[in-house]
């Protein structure tokens, strides 16, 4: 790369910087130093808890696809999601909220078969769901966008509150942090490069603190999307947008779900690529690509992955529904050892009600447009899965930062495959190893340290370094249990 070349790249790297350093208040997020909890995960999304690498490389991946787990009865219904199910433990049932078609509660006992639930008495398609609140008619809460809140002790009749709403146009997420006791709304407004994601949260449901936009596309993003338009017209296999005029290529925000995981706050920002107006229609035809983003404080977001998809599009062949518009949840559920993404999938990001009437009323249809156009689908992610340490036959390291000792075991998520094993070793403020562990392999989401020098029995209290070394394996997490 010529020198020209890599000052332009930096600039632009600089001022996409620039761009995502937006004040917030500074409430309550932030974490001070380097805590490593018992049962909590310390993941390799960014480089908090990580002191020094060596020989390994760091690898986003990106879910299984399942296919459609919700299909609406009326194709030219587009049913989608913005949510993600909750299991409520008194009915033993998942309960799930979709929008777009008649039936809009649904119910399953495995999360994998749905059947349609009892009608609701108000649309609510951003819920979250708190067993431990004190008043039971309040454990399922709504945002209902641009329009308030509302409460409800099932799930299905809603009590709306006195409370103002957070303003959106017309996307919007939900989801509860457990662990601060924080409800997360995300809203899109408009930023510097068209949509754009705003935060507002609360502690109690009635208080809400608007912070503003916090996440936007950038000019990086801009040179990045007309290469991601002009790959996908170069790539017969999926969908192609119907229109297409490069005087209005962009890339914004058009959602993000938000949700705590472990010890960081995840982001999966839809960005939406126009590429050409649509006649009769005051909107663009384009296409999204689902990223990955990680913030210690919602304020602060990190992109992964190089900024490629974490959930792209499928192939035309595959019958898939998610052809052009990805829309993903506010979470994933936690399923024992996977994590599983309900998100939404569209054929098309214009369909045959927006193109032209016939005389006597009736839509002009697009050729070829089948009218059974989306779905809820499923994605399934390892558990702790986002990004992983990966190290080939030479040998790799990576060493956290010092931390104080809280556990009675340590274990790990991780691959080894043939010939390949993961080493733990416990270091001393000045470096020296107190404990060196037995290697590990196999496939492993719970793996377990064992030791064979020294032991972790006495390190109460104490300060402390780990460090793992990896050969022909991958690390995605590791904790202390007590």
């Amino acid at each position: 790369m010529k020198l020209t070349e890599k000052l332009t790249l930096l600039n632009t790297t600089l001022r996409s910087l620039a761009l995502l350093l937006v004040a917030i208040p500074a409430a309550v997020f932030a974490e001070e130093g380097f805590v490593v909890t018992s049962g909590v995960r310390q993941l390799f999304l960014d480089d908090q808890d990580v002191e020094r690498i060596e020989n390994l490389m760091r690898t986003m991946h990106q879910p299984t696809k399942r296919g459609a787990v919700i299909r609406s009865s009326k194709m030219e219904q587009t049913i989608q999601t913005r949510t993600a199910p909750v299991w409520d433990s008194d009915s033993e049932l998942f309960k799930f909220w979709v929008l777009g078609i008649d039936d809009k509660f649904w119910q399953s006992r495995d999360g994998l078969h749905w059947t349609p639930g009892p009608k609701s008495n108000m649309r609510t398609d951003q819920v979250v769901y708190d067993p431990l609140d004190p008043d039971p008619a309040r454990r399922f809460k709504a945002a209902l966008l641009n329009e308030g809140f509302a409460v409800s002790a099932d799930g299905t009749q809603w009590t709306r509150l006195d409370l103002p709403k957070i303003p959106s146009s017309d996307e919007g997420n939900l989801s509860y942090d457990p662990h601060h006791g924080l409800y997360i709304h995300t809203v899109k407004r408009g930023g510097p490069n068209g949509r754009a994601v705003a935060i507002a949260t609360s502690r109690d449901f009635k208080t809400w603190d608007d912070h503003g936009i916090v996440f936007h596309a950038d000019d990086l993003d801009q040179e990045m999307g007309r290469k991601n338009i002009a790959a996908r017209r170069l790539d017969l296999s999926l969908q192609q947008p119907l229109f297409d005029d490069p005087s209005t290529y962009r890339v914004d925000v058009y959602n993000m779900g938000v949700f705590r995981y472990e010890g960081l706050y995840l982001g999966m920002p839809a960005f939406y690529h126009a590429t050409g107006p649509v006649p009769n229609y005051p909107n663009t035809e384009g296409f999204h690509l689902v990223q990955l983003a990680c913030s210690r404080d919602l304020k602060l977001w990190r992109r992964l992955g190089d900024r490629q998809p974490f959930i792209g599009p499928s192939r035309k062949e595959s019958g898939a529904y998610d052809l052009m518009q990805i829309l993903p949840p506010s979470a994933p559920v936690v399923h024992n050892n996977e994590l599983w993404f309900y998100y939404t999938g569209l054929k098309y990001r214009v369909n045959w009600k927006y193109v032209g009437t016939y005389p006597n009323g009736e839509h002009v249809p697009l050729p070829g447009l089948d009218r059974d156009v989306g779905g809820v689908c499923l994605a399934v992610l390892r558990r702790d899965g986002f990004v992983s340490l990966d190290a080939a036959e030479k040998i790799g390291t990576v060493t956290s930062r010092p931390f104080r000792w809280t556990g009675k075991t340590l274990l790990a998520n991780f691959v080894a495959q043939e010939q390949g094993e993961l080493r733990a070793e416990v270091l001393n403020e000045s470096g020296q190893v107190i404990a060196a562990s037995h290697p590990l392999t196999g496939d492993h989401p719970q793996g377990e340290f064992r030791w064979h020098q020294g032991s972790v029995d006495a390190l109460t209290g104490q300060n402390v370094r780990l460090r793992f070394s990896l050969r022909h394996a991958s690390l995605y997490a590791y904790w202390l249990n007590k």
